[in-house]
C-alpha cells in the first residue's frame, strides 16, 4: 500500500509531499490545477519514460519518490528478495528526471534500471486512467485478473511446473545434439584419462612422493650427519656427552651430604641423561632407514618428473591432477552414454508434453468458466455506469503449444462494445478517456478486488458523466476501496463525498509563475470543496447543504 509520496520541481509543483491511508482517497481541484500530475508522478515512478519537459521551469531536475508497505507474502517482497534489494521490510522507489534528458532511478537506495524500476511498481501500483499507462490495456495483466477471478492458483502450479520439466529436457536434448560426432572426443579423453591413470594421483601420495625425493636427495649428508651425532652423544670409544653426564653425576654424589642443593643438580643431569638416550634411540632408526641408493633416487626423479608434465599438460597444480582426472572421468561416462540418453530424451519430451497439454487443458477450462462469469458481471456494471446498452466480453485465444508455455494455452483479450448496436473491439482500442476509465473500474469492482497489485489509481473516471450514474462510480470507487487501497482523481462532488480521505490541488501565481499545491482536507474543508465544485465560484449556501448531505449519505 502507497504510504507517501513526495515530489519536487515536477511540472508546475514546486514541492508537495501526501501521506495515504487505506481505503479511497480522492483528489481535486479546479481545471487546470494539476490533478493528474500526482498519477503522472506514479507513472514516472512506474518506470514510464520521461523528457525534460516534466522538469518545472528554472529548476535543474525533478525529483520523485514513493513509499510502500509490503506484506511479508506479497509479489513486491518476493520480487525484492529474488533481486537482492529487500531491507528490512522498506520499500521506497526514487526518480529523478534532469532538465537535460537524463534520468536515474533507485529502490530502497540502490540504483536501478527503468525495467527493474517498472517489474517491481508493477507489483506495486496499476493506473486506470485515460492514457497510455492504463494497467488494463496490457494483455499479461488481463491474463494476471481473469486468473485471480477463477481462482486457479492449483492449475496455475501445475502449468509451471510442467513447463519446467518440458523446457529443461528440450535443453537437455538441444545440448546433446550440438555436440555431434563426438568419436574423436571420446578418443582424445581415453588416451589421456589412461595416461592419468598410470599414476598415484591421491595429494597424499604426492606430498610422500616428494618427502621421499627429498630425503633421497640428500641421503649422503643425512648418514654423515646421523654418525657424527651418534659418535659425539653416546660412543663407547671416546668422550661423548652420554659418558660425560654420567661422570659428573658419580663425582657429585660423593659431595652431597655436604650440600644439599646438589641433589636438585643431579635430578636435572639425570633428566638430560635420558632425554640424550632417547635423542640416541631415535637417530639410531633414522640412520638404519638411510640409504644411499642411486638407483632409488634415479626412479624417483622420474616419477616426480612425470606428475609435473602431467600438471603443466592439464594446466593445473600436482594437487589438483586427481580432481581433473575424475572430471575427465565423468566427461568421458557422460559422452559415451549420449547416444542412449538421446534415444530415452525423445520419450520423456513426448510424455513431458502431453503431461503439460493436460495441465493446460485443465487450466484453461477454469479461465473459460471465469471468463464468462466475470463478462456478465462486468457487463451489468458497465450498465450502471452510464454505458446502456455497452457489453464486456473475454476472448480466449489459441496460442503455438510447440514450446513450453508457463501461462498455459492460451491469451486473454478483453472485448468491450461501449455502445448497443456496435462490435466489441480490444479495451486498448478504446477511444474515449473516460470510457476507458469506467470499464476498468466495472471490471476491478466484478473482479471483487481480487487484483494481486494492492494499490489502483483511477484518473478522471467520471469524465463525461454525472447526476445519478456519477453517485454509482463513486460507490463503487468506496466499495473497491474496502478491498484495495484506491486513490481517485475526480472533478464530481458525488465520487468525491465517497472518499475516505480528500486531497485538494489548487494553483496560483508565485513570482511571476504558476504554481500547483497540495493540501489534505479537514473534515469542514471537503464541506467546503464540494460546495465549490457543486456550486462553482459563488457559493451559496443550498450548494454547502447539499454538499452536507453527500458526505452524510456516503458514510
Amino acid at each position: 500500500m502507497l504510504r507517501h509520496l513526495a515530489i519536487k520541481d515536477f511540472a508546475v509543483v514546486r514541492s508537495a509531499e501526501l501521506e495515504f491511508g487505506a481505503g479511497m482517497t480522492v483528489i481535486s481541484g479546479e481545471t487546470g490545477a494539476g490533478k493528474s500530475l500526482l498519477v503522472d508522478a506514479l507513472g514516472f515512478l512506474s518506470g514510464l519514460r520521461a523528457d525534460s519537459g516534466v522538469v518545472r521551469h528554472g529548476a535543474e531536475r525533478a525529483e520523485l519518490s514513493a513509499e510502500f508497505s509490503v506484506a511479508a507474502d506479497s509479489l513486491a517482497s518476493g520480487w525484492l528478495r529474488e533481486n537482492e534489494l529487500d531491507d528490512d521490510g522498506q520499500c521506497q522507489l526514487r526518480r529523478v528526471i534532469r532538465a537535460d534528458g537524463g534520468s536515474r532511478a533507485w529502490i530502497n537506495g540502490r540504483s536501478v534500471t527503468l525495467s527493474q524500476l517498472a517489474e517491481l511498481a508493477g507489483r506495486l501500483v496499476e493506473i486506470h486512467g485515460q492514457h497510455e499507462h492504463q494497467a488494463l490495456l496490457s494483455r499479461g495483466s488481463q491474463l494476471e485478473l481473469l486468473d485471480a477471478y477463477a481462482r486457479n492458483g492449483k492449475e496455475r502450479d501445475a502449468v509451471r511446473e510442467a513447463a519446467r520439466r518440458w523446457s529443461a529436457l528440450l535443453q537437455e536434448r538441444e545440448a546433446l545434439s550440438a555436440q555431434g560426432d563426438v568419436s574423436d572426443r571420446i578418443n582424445y579423453l581415453e588416451h589421456q584419462l589412461a595416461e592419468l591413470q598410470r599414476e598415484d594421483l591421491a595429494p597424499a601420495a604426492i606430498q610422500a612422493l616428494v618427502a621421499n625425493h627429498k630425503r633421497q636427495a640428500h641421503a649422503a649428508g643425512l648418514i654423515q650427519a646421523c654418525d657424527t651425532a651418534l659418535a659425539e652423544l653416546g660412543s663407547d670409544e671416546a668422550p661423548s656427552v652420554s659418558r660425560q653426564l654420567q661422570q659428573t653425576r658419580s663425582d657429585l654424589a660423593r659431595l652431597r651430604e655436604h650440600e644439599n642443593r646438589l641433589g636438585e643438580v643431579d635430578a636435572l643431569l639425570e633428566s638430560a641423561h635420558i632425554q640424550v638416550d632417547e635423542a640416541l634411540a631415535l637417530l639410531g632408526q633414522i640412520r638404519d632407514d638411510l640409504d644411499a641408493d642411486p638407483a632409488q633416487f634415479d626412479e624417483l626423479e622420474h616419477k616426480l618428473g612425470r606428475i609435473h608434465d602431467l600438471a603443466r599438460k592439464h594446466r593445473v597444480i600436482p594437487d589438483e591432477l586427481a580432481a581433473h582426472r575424475d572430471a575427465l572421468a565423468a566427461e568421458l561416462e557422460g559422452l559415451r552414454g549420449a547416444g542412449e540418453r538421446l534415444v530415452g530424451l525423445n520419450g520423456e519430451i513426448d510424455a513431458a508434453r502431453s503431461a503439460w497439454r493436460e495441465a493446460a487443458l485443465r487450466l484453461g477450462r477454469t479461465r473459460q468458466r471465469a471468463a464468462k462469469d466475470l463478462a456478465r458481471a462486468t457487463t451489468a456494471l458497465i450498465g450502471e455506469l452510464g454505458m446502456g446498452g455497452g457489453r464486456f466480453e473475454i476472448a480466449l485465444e489459441a496460442n503455438d503449444n510447440e514450446r513450453p508455455d508457463p501461462a498455459g494455452s492460451e491469451r486473454a483479450e478483453f472485448l468491450v462494445a461501449a455502445n448497443a448496436g456496435q462490435p466489441p473491439r480490444p479495451l486498448r482500442k478504446v477511444a474515449s478517456g473516460g470510457e476507458l476509465s469506467r470499464i476498468s473500474l466495472a471490471i476491478e469492482v466484478a473482479a471483487l478486488g481480487l487484483d494481486a497489485v494492492p494499490t489502483m489509481v483511477f484518473d478522471e473516471v467520471d469524465s463525461g458523466i454525472g447526476g445519478a450514474v456519477a453517485e454509482i462510480v463513486g460507490q463503487k470507487l468506496r466499495a473497491l476501496g474496502g478491498k484495495r487501497q484506491v486513490l481517485c482523481v475526480t472533478h464530481l462532488p458525488q465520487v468525491a463525498a465517497q472518499g475516505h480521505a480528500h486531497y485538494r490541488v489548487s494553483k496560483a501565481p508565485v513570482d511571476g509563475m504558476t504554481q500547483s499545491a497540495v493540501e489534505s482536507l479537514s473534515a469542514k474543508q471537503r464541506e467546503e470543496e464540494l460546495a465549490r465544485m457543486l456550486g462553482g465560484v459563488e457559493v451559496s449556501k443550498e450548494a454547502r447543504a447539499a454538499a452536507r448531505r453527500l458526505l452524510t449519505d456516503a458514510v
